[in-house]
């Protein structure tokens, strides 16, 4: 038989609110892996922007730090990119669930 955790993900999945509060704090890395298009449109004020195909092909010199935040539309994408990150070893990585749907329909902004 296999235990629940044998099947854990190497990051944590967080509720907007969570993710407002670290940022808040400071500290982290906001990293969108949206594609250029949906970054234009509207994105966190603190994120940094580096597509998810970009980021797989360059992880180690693009994620040199602990302590991301990763984003997307839906939190989909933001889960690859926290599995690549913990496949380098990063080990304080957060996933945005619901991402930046999920942010606006909490009341938080996004800038262009």
């Amino acid at each position: 038989m296999i235990s629940k955790e044998e099947f854990q993900d190497p990051f944590d999945r967080i509720t907007p609110g969570t993710a407002k509060g670290l940022i808040d704090k400071g500290g982290m890395v906001v990293v969108d892996v949206r594609e250029s298009a949906e970054w234009s449109q509207g994105h966190i004020a603190e994120s940094v922007h580096i597509p998810l195909g970009t980021l797989m092909n360059r992880p180690r010199e693009l994620l040199q730090q602990d302590g991301i935040i990763f984003v997307c539309a839906e939190g989909i994408r933001s889960a690859v990119a926290c599995e690549v990150a913990a496949a380098i070893g990063r080990t304080q990585i957060y996933n945005l669930e619901g991402g930046t749907i999920a942010w606006l329909k909490q009341g938080y902004p996004l800038t262009r």
